[in-house]
């Protein structure tokens, strides 16, 4: 990730995962879908568990967007992966149809 130009340290991209960083860096890391922007607090000496880990960043990515309600769906349509219609879905699928 770090050597394709999705990581940023102090806004400058790096070009190797070695690059060191210190107390007060600020991590830009391009996701797919977000962006996250990491302040660094601390060092670890160790690896830990992750509530240890989170003491030692603060979390200054934006707030993800709202998300939109799903347009409600045409008559006679079903939800995609609500299953096999069942038999009484489907005889008042049929009954729907018969009527238009």
């Amino acid at each position: 990730m770090a050597t394709s130009g999705h990581v940023r340290v102090n806004k400058d991209k790096i070009s190797s995962a070695s690059k060191a960083i210190k107390t007060g860096d600020v991590l830009t890391i391009g996701l797919e879908r977000r962006i996250l922007v990491l302040k660094i607090l601390a060092l670890g000496t160790r690896r830990g568990p992750y509530e240890e880990a989170r003491t030692l960043y603060e979390d200054l990515s934006p707030p993800p967007p709202p998300k939109e309600a799903p347009p409600p769906l045409p008559p006679g349509q079903r939800e995609a992966g609500s299953g096999r219609p069942t038999k009484r879905d489907r005889r008042k699928m049929d009954a729907f149809r018969r009527d238009d």
